[in-house]
């Protein structure tokens, strides 16, 4: 059952956080230039000095469509990757769909913040013959042309964070969507660039009832990243994430906006207020108390 607090109401839009799983990265790796004696009194790290991130995707019903931000590692995650991040899925996004009563076919519209295993590893499923095949047959994929581009053909650095072959598929069958910078996917849902984790990262937009959403994918992965110089040492370029935070999140702070994290276990949904120039972090209400 999807407890109480995984959803909010964005006046006639739901958004419901659908967890993939969780896995382990070096806490050190995370938090990037903060000292270890810093970031632990926010995350407590554990004996090899790893803390424990969820992979949050997030369902957007509004009246007419059906979104998915992200789909995790997906079900079909190598091996490797299992016991090198201590990935563990119960049920996993495709369970946490059916507990909505929703298959892969219900879902029309799949925005990925970006390429990275973690957050498109969902997109395609592999079938019993060994080919991948787009994971949700009747929806349209969306990401930045950018992004798609620099997946298929990574620079060496990135190799390890790509899996373009699991890829490829969408291309083939057509059903991708490439945007060049700010779009508009659907009424009331915006793709909003936001480099800086990869050149071409991208977040989302809700507007709603005289309300804003916004998912920051991993500009900002985490309540304990919501500090400008906490930035992942992940991000390729850093003082690109450092800026549009900056604005991004005082903008936040100014307007109201619900703020949702992509691995952010605790916390999926919360808004910001201004304590003097800190920018504090408070648990959005779930629906019934809206």
């Amino acid at each position: 059952m999807i407890p109480p607090y995984d959803r909010v109401a964005i006046g006639d839009i739901e958004v419901i956080r659908l967890l993939d799983g969780t896995f382990r990265v070096d806490g050190g790796a995370m938090f990037g230039v903060v000292p270890r004696t810093l970031w632990a009194r926010r995350v407590v790290p554990d004996r090899e000095n790893r803390i424990l991130l969820a992979l949050n995707c997030f369902l957007i019903r509004t009246p007419e469509t059906t979104f998915l931000l992200d789909t995790g590692v997906g079900p079909d995650v190598d091996r490797r990757f299992v016991d090198f991040y201590s990935v563990e899925r119960d049920p996993g996004l495709f369970g946490a769909l059916a507990e909505l009563r929703l298959g892969p076919e219900d879902i029309d519209i799949v925005v990925n913040s970006h390429l990275h295993f973690d957050h498109c590893g969902g997109n395609t499923l592999r079938t019993a013959e060994g080919r991948w095949v787009p994971a949700f047959p009747k929806a349209r994929y969306v990401v930045q042309r950018g992004e798609w581009e620099q997946a298929l053909h990574p620079v060496e650095r990135d190799k390890p964070s790509y899996l373009p072959a699991r890829l490829k598929p969408l291309g083939e069958s057509k059903t991708l969507s490439l945007l060049d910078g700010d779009a508009l996917v659907a009424p009331g849902i915006e793709a909003v660039l936001i480099p800086g984790h990869t050149a071409f990262h991208q977040g989302v937009k809700v507007v709603s009832g005289g309300r804003t959403f916004f998912y920051l994918g991993d500009s900002v992965p985490t309540v304990a990243h919501i500090d400008l110089p906490y930035i992942m040492s992940y991000d390729l370029y850093p003082v690109d994430t450092f800026n549009n935070k900056k604005a991004l999140l005082a903008r936040a702070a100014e307007e109201g906006w619900i703020l949702a994290f992509s691995h952010d276990l605790g916390h999926p949904f919360g808004t910001l207020q201004r304590s003097g120039k800190r920018l504090d972090f408070v648990p959005a209400a779930g629906p019934e108390n809206d």
